[in-house]
């Protein structure tokens, strides 16, 4: 079946190209893919994504995007390895849930935040691409899951309304209430393409989209993210993106390599101090006769 191929990354586009309010559909068609949530994008807030200066790294893009309901949504890239990554997507969304009020306001305030990390690096361990996190009180004993009242958590200002309503039906569970969880592990995917979470991964992995497609958000990303429509200036920029973004995973693989290299040399000198040959170092620690014989 014939694909589109002509297409800019994704985390380019969310650096560059989504943006701009014409393409928020692209952002609420992966949302709805991945979240099962449907939702309408109104505005992008500040994020460390915004920042165009030397210091804004190629490695990582990110958004934060409010919808309609006033709920946020954390999207980040990240293409080579970070150390405490994890760590680092907690501290986001705790600085989202504080932001949201000043002193003096009402808890009820606070909106649910939704995180979702697309890595393109080997993080952790494990079968699956996607993976979710979400908080739910669960019984010790019972192992039944807590469920609100009908008044639980409600605002001042919710009650004042008349949306008793529209918060039971929203907010259930304290999974309802706070933040979720996503990953996307790029590396991880090897499935055939089959729905429409696999036609995104095929756009996040391989920069392709089936000409037919149907898929909320890929069929404006088939249109709107072309290369052959970006002015000379722009594909200018997006090919030093290519570059610098090879850059980093070059420095990113030194580093490891030079650091495995470190271990194998202590290793080796521990072996070598214990009265093993030089011919067995070798061979358990792929170091050359020279190296071994230096130390």
């Amino acid at each position: 079946m014939a694909e589109r191929h002509d297409l800019v990354r994704f985390d380019w586009a969310m650096k560059k190209m989504l943006r701009n309010k014409a393409n928020y559909g692209i952002l609420e068609g992966f949302i709805e893919v991945f979240l099962g949530k449907k939702c309408k994008i109104v505005e992008l807030l500040e994020s460390e994504g915004n920042q165009e200066d030397y210091a804004d790294k190629f490695n990582r893009v990110d958004i934060k995007a409010k919808d309609s309901d006033g709920e946020l949504f954390l999207v980040e890239i990240q293409t080579t390895r970070y150390t405490s990554y994890l760590q680092r997507v907690l501290y986001g969304v705790s600085k989202a849930i504080t932001e949201q009020i000043e002193k003096g306001d009402s808890y009820g305030k606070i909106k649910q935040v939704f995180s979702i990390s697309v890595v393109y690096y080997d993080l952790g361990h494990g079968k699956d691409y996607f993976y979710e996190a979400k908080t739910d009180f669960v019984g010790v004993h019972e192992h039944d899951v807590l469920q609100l009242s009908e008044r639980e958590e409600m605002s001042v200002e919710q009650i004042a309304r008349g949306d008793e309503r529209k918060y039971r039906m929203e907010a259930k569970t304290a999974s309802d209430i706070f933040p979720k969880y996503y990953l996307i592990r790029i590396n991880a995917y090897r499935k055939v393409v089959a729905d429409a979470m696999d036609e995104w991964m095929r756009f996040l992995k391989d920069n392709s989209i089936k000409e037919d497609t149907k898929v909320p958000g890929l069929v404006e990303a088939k249109e709107r993210l072309r290369i052959s429509s970006m002015s000379k200036e722009e594909r200018l920029g997006y090919e030093r993106h290519l570059d610098a973004v090879d850059q980093e995973k070059d420095v990113a693989k030194s580093y490891m390599e030079e650091g495995m290299k470190k271990g194998k040399i202590e290793i080796a000198r521990n072996m070598k101090e214990e009265g093993m040959s030089i011919e067995m170092i070798a061979k358990l620690t792929g170091l050359t006769r020279e190296e071994i014989e230096k130390m």
